[in-house]
Formats: C-alpha cells, sequence, structure tokens
C-alpha cells in the first residue's frame, strides 16, 4: 500500500547505444547527443543524455515496480538540472508527498542523482493513479 513518505529507489545507467536508439525513435538527433567531436566543443566536453530519456525511467517504474502494475501516468513535471552522461550510475527515488485516497492517487517527488556524487540532475513531481495500490 502507498503511503505519505514512501520511499522508492532505482539504480540505472544508459550506454551511447541507447541514447541512439532513442535520438532515432524520437527524432532528436542533436549531435549534443550523439557526435562526441561536436559535444567536445561545447560547455559539456562530451556528449550528453536527452533529459527526457532520463526522465523516461519514471515511466518504468511506475508502471512496473512502484507502485506497479495497474499505474496510469497522469501528470508530470520536470526540471533538468545538470547534464547526465552515458555509462554513468544514476539512482532515481520517488518519495510519496501525498496520498488522494477517494481518487486512488498519490502526488510523488520524482528525482535523479547522480549515484557516486549525490549531486541532483532531474527534479519532478508526478501524479499517478492506481486503484488496486492507492487506497
Amino acid at each position: 500500500m502507498i503511503e505519505v513518505n514512501t520511499t522508492y529507489t532505482h539504480a540505472f545507467s544508459f550506454t551511447q547505444h541507447e541514447v541512439n536508439q532513442f535520438a532515432e525513435v524520437t527524432g532528436d538527433k542533436n549531435p549534443v547527443h550523439t557526435d562526441a567531436t561536436y559535444a567536445a566543443k561545447t560547455l559539456f566536453k562530451r556528449p550528453i543524455m536527452h533529459g527526457m530519456l532520463g526522465a523516461s525511467l519514471f515511466s518504468k517504474v511506475f508502471g512496473t515496480l512502484f507502485p506497479g502494475e495497474g499505474t496510469i501516468y497522469l501528470k508530470q513535471s520536470l526540471g533538468f538540472l545538470k547534464p547526465m552522461y552515458v555509462d554513468t550510475a544514476y539512482e532515481a527515488v520517488f518519495t510519496v508527498k501525498e496520498v488522494i485516497k477517494e481518487k486512488n492517487r498519490a502526488i510523488v517527488e520524482t528525482i535523479i542523482k547522480d549515484a557516486a556524487t549525490g549531486t541532483i540532475c532531474t527534479t519532478g513531481e508526478a501524479t499517478v493513479m492506481n486503484v488496486d495500490k492507492i487506497k
């Protein structure tokens, strides 16, 4: 059962191949994501991941892990604070801020941080619904 202050953490990373696949699927082929030579000339010095690729992990977690199957993802706000890089360990942290029992909904803080440094890369807040797990 989902309750206020429940926290779920999920470790992940993405490879350059996965970033390239995301670029193909979305059509966002900005070379800052896919071309090391181009990215080396930017303030990032190397390719960065698409912010939405990192945030897409939220959908995986909500739909399959926390709260899990049957979850309907209703709303998401996002702030991209720091760049994310391939082959880097990250941690997504989900903290339930509010439960709206009569609507089977929860408002969940969503954060992605660098696992080694704790630096927050992405912040946000989601609203999810699950009639079996949010009561």
